[in-house]
């Protein structure tokens, strides 16, 4: 999302066990779209790092398990998250990317590839209007809500949902992002000054946003 600011990608590399890190583009959301790809490339081939990307609409891959156990990163790019996640389901990704969790592989994303993670969280992907997804992986428990400040709609209709029985969790404004270890909250970093993470959750019947710690990265 910041072409021009790599404070969170360096993060990202920074947490992988190889001291050059074998990085993995899932363009899922978006169709595989080879814009988006090219994009990757040109921000992550001038990093120490060996970037690659996992095609699935036109895939080239048979053994996807030897492909994502052998990487050190999986970063997975923005788009429609029910999209992605019926696609991963249809491939047996889901399952794959499970293992490779548990295996220590840095799974990272932006916008659907931050939903993903959760049991659920807010998305754009059955229209216009925002609305509840149910569904995620579940590797992270609660739901989650990205572009908390990025979209005037995200953060009314993320208090809404968890109103209404979304399960409590985490938001985030654009630039920044929210750290998990073995499904706990580790830290929050942030790409510019003033970019928020906050819990969300119900209690006694009124919503409350907590703001979290954030480390600006600059």
């Amino acid at each position: 999302m910041e072409p021009d600011n790599p404070l969170l990608d360096d993060y990202v590399l920074s947490l992988a066990r190889s001291p050059r890190p074998r990085v993995c583009f899932v363009p899922t959301a978006s169709g595989d779209a080879e814009g988006y790809c090219l994009r990757f490339y040109d921000a992550f081939a001038v990093r120490n790092c060996a970037p690659t990307h996992l095609p699935l609409f036109r895939r080239r891959t048979a053994d996807l398990r030897s492909l994502v156990m052998s990487q050190d990163v999986i970063y997975v790019g923005g788009g429609n998250t029910a999209n992605l996640l019926a696609v991963w389901r249809a491939h047996g990704l889901d399952v794959i990317l499970r293992e490779a969790h548990q295996q220590g592989v840095v799974l990272c994303g932006i916008s659907a590839g931050s939903l993903c993670w959760f049991d659920a969280g807010v998305t754009d992907s059955f229209g216009p209007t925002l609305a509840a997804l149910h569904d995620g992986l579940g590797l992270i428990s609660g739901s989650n809500c990205p572009h908390y400040d990025g979209e005037p709609e995200r953060r009314p209709t993320y208090r809404r949902l968890v109103a209404e029985g979304l399960p409590a969790g985490y938001a985030a404004d654009d630039g920044c992002a929210i750290h998990f270890v073995n499904g706990q909250m580790h830290r929050a970093v942030s790409s510019r000054p003033g970019a928020g993470a906050y819990r969300v959750e119900l209690r006694g019947g009124t919503v409350e946003e907590m703001p979290l710690n954030v480390t600006y990265l600059g």
